[in-house]
């Protein structure tokens, strides 16, 4: 499984973004792969279309992509306060490393802080860099 990252869904989404080029080869060339996202995780992504009136085409999108919600379990306000602590992101960040904790799949993101922390605790991340 691969656990994305906001900016990779938002890359994705958005034709004029740096990384969207990038976004989207990551997704054609594992589209082998179940693809997961925390709730918080999606809910960033989702602000912008909300914002612009486009959400129920980004909805579909998800869809179509066959995009899981990740649950964070019962114990998630105790893990996410000890990786906040141990890697000092933010907690949007450290909802996406529990997910892929929670589901032991790849990262997937362009965010450099959160591919550092990631590979820091043993995660693989992609896109390779």
């Amino acid at each position: 499984m691969i656990i994305l990252d906001a900016s990779v869904l938002i890359a994705l989404f958005d034709g004029s973004d740096q990384h969207h080029r990038e976004a989207t080869d990551l997704i054609e060339h594992t589209s082998h792969e179940p693809l997961g996202i925390s709730p918080l995780t999606l809910a960033e992504v989702l602000v912008g279309p909300t914002r612009s009136g486009v959400l129920p085409v980004a909805l579909s999108l998800v869809s179509q992509l066959g995009i899981t919600t990740i649950g964070l379990g019962s114990d998630a306000s105790l893990r996410l306060a000890l990786l906040r602590t141990n890697t000092n992101l933010k907690l949007p960040d450290c909802c996406v490393l529990l997910a892929a904790e929670e589901s032991g799949g790849r990262l997937a993101t362009f965010d450099n802080s959160l591919r550092g922390a990631a590979e820091r605790l043993g995660m693989a991340v992609i896109p390779n860099r």
